[in-house]
């Protein structure tokens, strides 16, 4: 496998999948920045207009192939994948000229995977899940703090500094709320990208067939990829 400042090999990868999970493992152990599994999301609203935000990949699987990011399922990038499954995202690693793009369709994540990820965030977090309505309008931040408040009694969750929204040490783990969990997205083509002097760039694109095989996978064909011209 290649290392941070190497170019993709002549002959291309035939499972770009796992050439890519071994950029992020890369990025991660050097610390590239402090995020390096933050990832550029592509959505597309009930009418076909885009929205991109920033989320944090999960879970990288190269095999069968698709990675995994956690959000609240009412949020408007939730609503766009119940709505239009197609999706894009994009890492860029700027300090070692590379980048990965992922086009695909997203699906919701069995519960159970849900619910794993979620007992391993601190208890802030999973009272932040519970807290904010993601997405929706609020008169003010006093009021998002009060609802936060609220909620935490329902939990029996005692908060304590930071404006009364931290909850104290020791306090119990929470379950994960109905409307929050993960999300796949199954790649059907991927692009590697390598930075080249005088713009000579490294460029290399794989797709495949996908087929929706249950709520929550798809059957994949073998990966077809072809260099690109920068």
């Amino acid at each position: 496998m290649a290392s941070l400042t190497d170019n993709l090999p002549d002959q291309l990868p035939s499972d770009p999948m796992h050439w890519a999970d071994a950029w992020i493992k890369e990025a991660t152990s050097s610390e590239l920045r402090p995020n390096p599994n933050a990832m550029t999301l592509t959505t597309l609203s009930d009418v076909g207009w885009p929205s991109s935000r920033v989320v944090l990949c999960k879970s990288f699987v190269p095999d069968p192939g698709y990675l995994v990011f956690y959000t609240n399922y009412q949020s408007q990038k939730a609503q766009d994948i119940a709505g239009d499954s197609r999706v894009a995202a994009t890492f860029h690693w700027d300090s070692v000229g590379r980048q990965l793009r992922i086009e695909g369709e997203a699906v919701f994540s069995p519960p159970e995977e849900s619910d794993a990820y979620f007992a391993t965030r601190p208890v802030g977090a999973q009272l932040g899940a519970w807290g904010s309505d993601q997405s929706k309008p609020i008169e003010s931040r006093a009021a998002l703090i009060s609802q936060i408040q609220a909620r935490a009694a329902d939990l029996g969750i005692q908060l304590d500094g930071d404006g009364g929204t931290t909850p104290v040490s020791g306090s119990k783990p929470v379950p994960r709320p109905p409307h929050w969990g993960g999300i796949r997205i199954w790649a059907q083509s991927i692009e590697l990208w390598v930075s080249g002097n005088a713009r000579i760039h490294d460029r290399a694109l794989w797709t495949r067939d996908i087929v929706r095989a249950s709520d929550h996978n798809y059957s994949v064909s073998p990966w077809n990829g072809t260099r690109l011209q920068p």
